[in-house]
């Protein structure tokens, strides 16, 4: 199966929420993913930012038992019942259906569902947080080698000139 919006979805929606700033939109941010009836109360707004917080174990794991134990804590809080459906003329997906129908429940159903689906069908790996010190965002990887450590080609860049520069200071004092 390649890569595609349907079975990355959840996955990009967790690291999303994870990466959101404060203050950000959390409404547009999931208008922008597909969420139905994504409007947001000021309680459903720190729901989301408490899940965002909880999603961030899974990002951070160092070894795939890490990242499933993290994701078995998600779906134990967030998964319903499992279905599968071709609604608006897409290709046959799963859904999982929380116990509310609020949108803060729909969204913990995607995001730890999706992150479930796409580890397993990657293998386990290709989800991370940034390898910069000083950026702890969220990525998933969707490189064709399927190696990424940076969230950005930015954040890649900037560390590589950090340690370029660390190695010059070295190499000059004689250290």
């Amino acid at each position: 199966m390649a890569y595609s919006h349907e079975n990355q979805v959840g996955a990009q929606l967790a690291a999303a929420l994870v990466n959101a700033a404060e203050g950000q939109n959390l409404e547009a941010l999931l208008r922008n993913f597909s969420i139905r009836k994504p409007g947001l109360d000021a309680k459903a707004e720190h729901g989301l930012h408490t899940w965002a917080g909880k999603l961030k174990p899974a990002f951070a794991a160092q070894t795939v038992d890490e990242r499933c134990t993290a994701i078995n804590t998600l779906l134990d809080s967030a998964a319903g019942t499992i279905s599968l459906t071709t609604h608006d003329g897409s290709r046959p997906h799963l859904h999982l259906f929380p116990e509310g129908d609020d949108v803060v429940s729909r969204v913990k159903a995607v995001t730890a569902g999706g992150l479930a689906l796409f580890i397993a069908w990657s293998g386990g790996e290709r989800i991370g947080s940034c390898a910069r010190e000083s950026c702890c965002k969220a990525f998933v990887d969707n490189s064709k080698a399927g190696r990424q450590r940076y969230c950005s080609a930015r954040c890649g860049n900037t560390d590589a000139v950090a340690r370029h520069r660390k190695a010059a200071t070295k190499d000059s004092s004689g250290r």
